[in-house]
């Protein structure tokens, strides 16, 4: 499989490894001063570049019928617009804000959770997330994407960074240096406390996630997500 890396920091140089390691070929390394490559030669485009450019490379790809995995957050105020564009030109698209298969299973515990915590009002929910100091966006689309999960299944109505009414989900984004990225949910009450935690040891869970979803959307056409890629239900 040809393999076109949109964004070549550490995460596109950790995909690049990964992706080689499973007999694939890179065939772009697309950064902000790169110009000279051909997208049509790509069997598949992952992008992990900066919000400022990600609806832009997102665009090429599907307007050059090549399938894209987009790992990049920050930019989803144009994300209706991937999904029509998407739709228009009858491509293949997968976004997520984290392709860690652990992750994954992760946003399918919450959930749940939320469901079994939606009528028990003596607790109160929040969510804490600690990455890098490198991070560009807060809270992180990984902590967003487990408040809506919440949100979802619950009778909270929306979530707000730190300061939150009593209806919204308060989320502490923490950044520290060298931490890849770790999330905890928690529920307390006056009498306890039940959280979860997704902790990543490394980046190598979110490059392996991208390269498995890029080898599944070969030969597919539509709007999918890791809970398709990975069976999830």
């Amino acid at each position: 499989m040809k393999i076109a890396l949109l964004g070549y920091g550490k995460m596109g140089k950790m995909i690049e490894e990964i992706a080689i390691s499973r007999d694939h070929e890179i065939i772009a390394r697309v950064d902000e001063k790169t110009t000279d490559f051909n997208i049509k030669e790509a069997d598949v485009a992952i992008d992990f570049s900066i919000p400022s450019v990600a609806f832009k490379n997102i665009s090429m790809c599907l307007e050059n019928n090549v399938p894209v995995i987009s790992g990049t957050t920050g930019w989803l105020e144009n994300y209706d617009k991937a999904v029509n564009l998407c739709e228009e030109n009858k491509g293949a698209f997968i976004y997520a804000s984290n392709f860690s298969l652990g992750v994954n299973v992760f946003f399918q515990l919450n959930e749940y959770l939320a469901k079994m915590m939606k009528n028990l009002s003596q607790y109160d929910v929040s969510i804490e997330e600690t990455h890098h100091t490198q991070k560009l966006d807060a809270p992180s689309g990984t902590a967003i994407t487990l408040a809506e999960g919440i949100i979802n299944n619950s009778h909270n109505k929306a979530w707000k960074l730190d300061n939150a009414t009593s209806d919204e989900i308060p989320i502490k984004a923490l950044r520290q240096p060298e931490v890849p990225g770790t999330h905890t949910i928690i529920y307390k009450s006056d009498v306890d406390t039940i959280d979860i935690t997704h902790t990543a040891h490394n980046r190598e869970g979110f490059a392996l996630g991208a390269v498995i979803a890029a080898e599944w959307i070969i030969g597919k056409t539509g709007v999918f997500s890791m809970k398709d890629v990975l069976n999830l239900g």
